[in-house]
């Protein structure tokens, strides 16, 4: 099965009206000054300190997404993702993925049935393309619970030594049924960007262009995209987080496109959708 977040971009991006998000983001940004170069100056220093104790992943380096399973990283590679479960790589900049807003099926049983959101037939909301319960974020008391849960999560990439961590399925909200909204999620990260920093670790935006300008306020440090080239979106994830962005692509022609315009400014890799590991059927991974 494909790792969780493969083609999350791809899955609501599919429309006209979706890809004018990207445009109308942008403009957005812009006019709010967050790409601004004095603003990301006094926001994001060059340092690659966020603040005190948070080290921000490095501009344009090599990257690596291993979600599939841990392996050795290739040689360039300074930025690697990896599964909760796996150690971080020795030496390198490591982010823990966690699935933050949806439940892996094999583990919808052991969170507590009303953390489950429910349609008013007391149906279990389900993102049918990856068989996933989405987590019930929809009062601020359920918000608490469920990022207290989470936050053990967070607090065990810490305790590996991870350097930051990356929550799924911030965009599970457009796929509630208008049960959960916008605010929703953009209220639920919050409290997880709180538990990351606490620990030291750096936080980053999952997809989910629509809720960039919210960045700053979510306090999300930095972003990891799905096929943003595909969408024309990179542009626009570079002027909400300073150009600390890192994409993963799962075409030729996506990493194509994506290195053609941020090739020179943004991390960029190309895999294969269920970002298996070398030697397995299927394996790719690509950087131009």
């Amino acid at each position: 099965m494909p790792a969780k977040g493969a083609l999350r971009v791809a899955g609501c991006a599919t429309t006209v009206g979706a890809r004018l998000v990207a445009t109308v983001v942008t403009a957005t940004l812009l006019l709010a000054g967050c790409g601004s170069s004095a603003d990301s100056d006094k926001a994001r220093p060059d340092s690659g300190r966020a603040s005190s104790g948070v080290r921000l992943p490095p501009r344009h380096a090599g990257f690596d997404y291993q979600l599939g399973g841990a392996y050795p990283p290739p040689a360039g590679v300074r930025v690697v993702s990896r599964d909760r479960t796996d150690p971080p790589a020795p030496g390198l900049y490591n982010i823990c993925y966690v699935n933050a807003f949806q439940a892996q099926p094999d583990e919808a049983d052991a969170w507590p049935a009303d953390l489950l959101l429910r349609d008013a037939h007391g149906k279990v909301v389900v993102d049918e393309d990856w068989d996933e319960p989405l987590l019930d974020i929809g009062t601020a008391a359920k918000r608490e619970r469920v990022a207290e849960r989470v936050g053990r999560w967070i607090d065990g990439c810490a305790d590996r030594g991870f350097d930051a961590v990356e929550p799924d399925n911030y965009d599970s909200y457009t796929r509630s049924g208008k049960l959960l909204t916008a605010e929703d999620a953009t209220a639920f990260i919050t409290l997880l960007s709180r538990r990351a920093h606490a620990r030291n670790l750096a936080i980053a935006q999952k997809n989910t262009l629509e809720l960039a300008d919210q960045r700053r306020r979510a306090g999300l440090d930095f972003a990891v995209v799905e096929e943003c080239a595909e969408w024309d979106e990179c542009g626009a994830y570079a002027d909400a987080f300073d150009d600390r962005v890192l994409i993963v692509e799962y075409t030729d022609d996506g990493l194509r496109k994506a290195l053609a315009g941020f090739g020179d400014r943004l991390s960029i890799v190309r895999r294969d959708l269920a970002v298996s590991t070398p030697g397995s059927d299927g394996y790719v991974r690509k950087v131009r």
